[in-house]
């Protein structure tokens, strides 16, 4: 791995140990407590042992060391290049305009080296000036927990303005979106950064509505692990709360939390795989897949899933009889 948490953890903590011991003799104590609040809890069986019995020959036993500098950790070519790729991200520039020169450094990647697909084009406008300072402001009030005044255009294209406590920031890949997740707004609690027009600081008094929409609600898909289907549902709905329960060989049952604000998305998302996944609840979901497939077939507008769409209609038609049947 280019960077990893697990191995700076210790190079951080010897790195801390070597420095104190440059300034005096380190006791057993002092070097303990700096693995202690560096390290993790069983690293103290590792890291003492190597030190103290001089199997890694950078501390003597009297505690003090030969080195006569502050360690320090440069980064190699490989880190560097992986930073240049990253800074020609157009999105990084959203959290900072504060990036180390890597001029004379060639990129590990570039967006050319990738071929996306089943992405929107309509993705937000991350470049542009107002859009990069509403981020931060936004980002400013997640750390620092106010509310925010957002006005923003609505779907119909009306102007709207409300005030908001900001929850989280959550990035859409597949739309190339950032959404921002409020509470305290009956209007709604997902908003998309690319229809705020402006965003600042709220100052005056504020007080939490409830929503019904920030209830979460549960999903249940029967999922048939065909083609690999598991392993890239999974990796779909990743961001997803969720759980998964194994029903035989072949069929699993995956339960998913998701916000109602989300039910269009997730009824395309579903719908892409095709007669692999079945949902069996909630109905009101169930609904939502009948009303567009009916939608979809009526319109011709079948594309490449013309088998599938009848196969899934059928499957959940099936199901719902079923249960009809069961009834008294």
């Amino acid at each position: 791995m280019i960077f990893s948490e697990l191995y700076s953890a210790y190079y951080n903590t010897v790195a801390r140990i070597l420095t104190a011991a440059i300034e005096q003799p380190l006791e057993k104590k002092e070097l303990r407590t700096i693995i202690e609040e560096t390290a993790f809890g069983e690293s103290i069986l590792n890291i003492e042992p190597a030190l103290c019995g001089e199997r890694w020959q950078l501390l003597h036993k009297d505690g003090t060391t030969s080195l006569r500098h502050t360690p320090t950790m440069p980064l190699t070519t490989l880190q560097k290049r992986w930073l240049k790729a990253i800074s020609l991200d157009a999105r990084i520039r959203l959290f900072t305009d504060d990036f180390p020169a890597l001029d004379d450094v060639e990129p590990l990647f570039t967006a050319d080296d990738f071929c996306v697909f089943d992405r929107y084009t309509d993705g937000d406008a991350f470049e542009d000036a107002a859009y990069i300072n509403n981020f931060r402001t936004i980002l400013d009030a997640l750390r620092n927990r106010y509310p925010l005044s957002i006005t923003m255009i609505t779907p119909n294209g009306n102007e709207k303005h409300f005030h908001v406590m900001p929850k989280s920031l959550e990035y859409s890949e597949k739309d190339d979106k950032f959404r921002l997740i409020t509470s305290g707004c009956r209007f709604s609690t997902i908003i998309n950064l690319g229809r705020i027009v402006s965003c600042e600081r709220f100052e005056g008094s504020f007080s939490v509505q409830p929503s019904e929409n920030a209830r979460p609600h549960t999903l249940e898909v029967e999922l048939t692990d065909e083609r690999n289907a598991l392993e890239r549902v999974l990796l779909h709905f990743a961001h997803f709360e969720k759980e998964v329960e194994r029903l035989d060989e072949k069929h699993y049952m995956l339960r998913m939390q998701y916000d109602k604000n989300d039910e269009t998305e997730l009824v395309i998302r579903i719908l892409s795989f095709g007669p692999l996944v079945r949902v069996t609840s909630p109905q009101s979901f169930v609904e939502l897949i009948r009303q567009r497939l009916i939608r979809q077939m009526q319109c011709g507008e079948r594309g490449d899933r013309e088998d599938s769409i009848p196969q899934l209609s059928a499957q959940n038609t099936a199901a719902d009889n079923k249960s009809e049947e069961s009834k008294p």
